[in-house]
């Protein structure tokens, strides 16, 4: 039996994933899928106010980074007390999760068997499943990871080869911050074109980049998806006005043809983990609901 701590949404997800629900013992404060992970220690906390719109966390965070700090805390104390022998984090964003770094730190000073400290590192499409395997051999589980990455991408495929069939290839935006604006990057120009549409902002395997409305407004997109990492929609719907209020933007052909849509940025999308697959399915929905019908629509997305 391990003892297992996940400094991050993915990490929990993944760990849960691969049949090892059980031996967790420690979370961050935001892992709260699947349902009931929220009842183990919380061992993070960020070190701004997450209220407030997305300007506001925006120079929040700004600020905490320009001082070269840390964005999170990490609880070193109630982590000694859990005694883990595997702790799960990242070194891909430093606004989105503890990283590397301050694991290190909160383990610095333990005597004897220190844990052993496994770094996601998610870019591209690939680096979600090639994490996902070294989640499970840190775990002495290869093969289960190796078997669970296979069925996920089984399923992609199969939306991917469903999509190839479609008639069109909409062009597509995915807002994922809103003030300032910032597009999707870094695995979700793949899924995008899996899911049958034409990415227009964004690189793969690359950070998501920032945008000025007018960049948007010059490639116009058929489609657009407002998905700001870490917001479920009702939150995101509440910054709406922050967007429809912005210079060009009611010119837009998406937002004339009433082709603008919600999607949780919380749940789906900004986490790499197992529910890549789900966030697939909801752009494919949103892209092509002449072929796609997954019942997302209401929980994943909405409508605008």
């Amino acid at each position: 039996m391990h003892r297992i701590v996940t400094l991050l949404p993915s990490a929990t997800e993944i760990v849960c994933a691969l049949g090892f629900r059980a031996e967790l013992v420690g979370r961050s404060h935001e892992c709260d899928f699947p349902a009931g992970v929220e009842q183990l220690p919380a061992l993070t906390e960020p070190k701004f106010a997450v209220e407030g719109t997305s300007a506001e966390i925006d120079q929040r965070v700004k600020q905490i980074v320009g001082e070269a700090l840390s964005v999170y805390r990490v609880d070193a104390a109630r982590l000694r007390e859990l005694r883990p022998d595997v702790i799960v984090t990242q070194s891909q964003c430093e606004v989105c999760a503890v990283n590397e770094s301050d694991v290190e730190a909160a383990v610095a000073e333990w005597l004897g068997v220190r844990p052993h400290i496994v770094s996601l590192r998610p870019y591209a499409l690939a680096d979600v499943f090639a994490d996902l395997v070294r989640v499970a051999t840190a775990l002495g589980a290869r093969e289960r990871g190796e078997q669970t990455v296979a069925a996920l991408r089984a399923r992609m495929n199969a939306v991917a080869e469903r999509a190839r069939a479609a008639r069109t290839r909409p062009t597509f935006a995915c807002i994922e911050w809103i003030e300032p604006m910032m597009s999707a990057g870094n695995w979700m120009p793949e899924l995008v074109g899996m899911a049958g549409g034409t990415n227009l902002f964004g690189r793969a395997g690359e950070h998501s980049p920032w945008m000025k409305i007018e960049e948007l407004a010059a490639r116009d997109p058929e489609v657009i998806m407002v998905s700001p990492c870490g917001f479920p929609m009702e939150r995101s719907r509440r910054e709406l006005p922050a967007l429809s209020g912005k210079p060009h933007w009611n010119a837009l052909r998406a937002v004339r043809d009433h082709k603008v849509f919600l999607a949780d940025g919380n749940q789906y999308f900004n986490r790499p983990g197992p529910r890549i697959v789900e966030s697939l399915e909801i752009l494919a929905e949103i892209l092509h609901p002449e072929i796609f019908h997954f019942g997302h629509e209401g929980a994943g997305w909405a409508r605008i």
